[in-house]
């Protein structure tokens, strides 16, 4: 075997057609295949779980479309570094080649990082592909994100997983196909997917982990057999579930959010620990609790928002493992707090109001009238201002278009 590099980084495809995932954005007639083939890739941010495939994505996406690829890691970068970047690009853009600009974790790039980035993409001196496993709507400035294309990633299926396998097992030049490596159960194979929990990098380098292994019992290189055993051992890790991209995601979120909701406190702690152990983001869990004190208790509490928000700081402020105890105090609060779900349903309800009838004219008399051309358009007139009204005229005056009227989007 070529062992100069990992397997994982050996296998990674050049070519779209032979990149494994992701069909909802570069499946046939996708809107992220249409505009690699079209060449009229926009900056953009993946975001995704580990091991999706966003490096190689980026990667292929240069590659496809002729252009000078920069990549670096905003772990290890700076300002500096950036600017550099930048000017490297601009002696490319002068021979008329077009530079993409990785960045991986762009989500651990400060504020005035992210900023030094924002006139070389709205110029196009750099079509910036920045990679992040976090929310960017929390981790990207404003400024930034508005100036790229979201295109979120999917944890890969066992399908997938199994079919990446299969690559690396046949391909004779940088995988192991030179090798007689078989799985002795055809269970086992699926098992090492299942654990693999969408990661394909966890999955090959598992794979090339458990075939040194075995090489190392065998210095002849016969047939090499992977058992479940062997694929424990490379693993090193427990055997529990928790795919933090995936169904069992979903499943233990939702058992929290029940639990919660149901007053059951001892769940709620345990769907708690659950996620941690399973090594979630302490940050992903607060926002949900503090999502829940809206949604669930509302008005029933105006207590539980700030104990969520107090969470998610403390969060922050000390990490884990130490935060751990903060989450249970707020997912115990939250599950012995009165509920209510008046706010969640008014939201809702005004929400599809406005969906449905559009941009229904604000009444006159609620617009401001700062220029004397609204004046004489009527803007203002009639307003009556509240604090110094009579009871009759607060009664009489309206506040919603006419279309909604005699709406009650309250129900106390």
């Amino acid at each position: 075997m070529n062992t100069r590099k990992p397997l994982a980084d050996r296998m990674r495809p050049k070519k779209l057609k032979n990149y494994i995932g992701q069909n909802h954005l570069v499946g046939n007639g996708k809107i992220l295949k249409d505009l690699i083939q079209n060449d009229k890739v926009p900056s953009m941010i993946l975001w995704g779980p580990p091991g999706t495939g966003k490096t190689t994505l980026a990667r292929i996406i240069a590659n496809e479309t002729e252009a000078h690829f920069i990549e670096m890691s905003a772990i290890n970068s700076g300002v500096r570094d950036v600017r550099k970047s930048i000017e490297i690009a601009r002696s490319y853009a002068r021979l008329g080649t077009k530079t993409m600009l990785f960045i991986d974790e762009i989500h651990r790039f400060t504020k005035s990082q992210q900023d030094a980035f924002l006139s070389s993409v709205e110029d196009g001196t750099i079509t910036l592909i920045g990679a992040t496993t976090e929310n960017p709507s929390f981790e990207v400035n404003n400024a930034l994100l508005s100036r790229c294309r979201v295109f979120v990633l999917e944890a890969l299926t066992t399908v997938e997983l199994k079919s990446i396998m299969d690559q690396a097992m046949d391909d004779k030049i940088n995988g192991l196909g030179k090798l007689d490596v078989n799985f002795e159960k055809k269970e086992d194979k699926e098992y090492l997917a299942v654990l693999s929990n969408g990661d394909a990098r966890t999955v090959l380098n598992t794979l090339e982990i458990a075939v040194e292994f075995l090489l190392s019992l065998d210095e002849n290189g016969n047939s090499i057999q992977i058992t479940k055993n062997c694929i424990e051992q490379a693993l090193q890790k427990s055997n529990l579930l928790y795919d933090k991209g995936g169904e069992e995601h979903f499943n233990i979120i939702s058992a929290l959010h029940k639990s919660m909701r149901g007053g059951n406190a001892d769940a709620s702690v345990y769907y708690l620990t659950r996620m941690l152990a399973g090594g979630e983001d302490p940050l992903y869990i607060a926002r949900r609790i503090v999502r829940f004190a809206s949604e669930d208790i509302g008005l029933a509490n105006s207590f539980a928002l700030p104990q969520a928000i107090s969470a998610y700081e403390a969060c922050k402020f000390i990490g884990m493992p130490e935060c751990g105890v903060n989450l249970a105090q707020a997912v115990v609060y939250m599950a012995k707090s009165k509920k209510s779900v008046v706010i969640y349903d008014a939201y809702n309800e005004a929400l599809r109001d406005s969906q449905k009838l559009g941009n229904i004219p604000i009444p006159k008399h609620l617009r401001n009238a700062p220029t004397k051309l609204m004046k004489q358009e009527g803007y203002g007139k009639g307003y009556v201002y509240t604090p110094k009204a009579t009871d009759k005229e607060n009664k009489n005056q309206t506040f919603l278009p006419k279309e909604l009227n005699d709406k009650k989007y309250l129900k106390f």
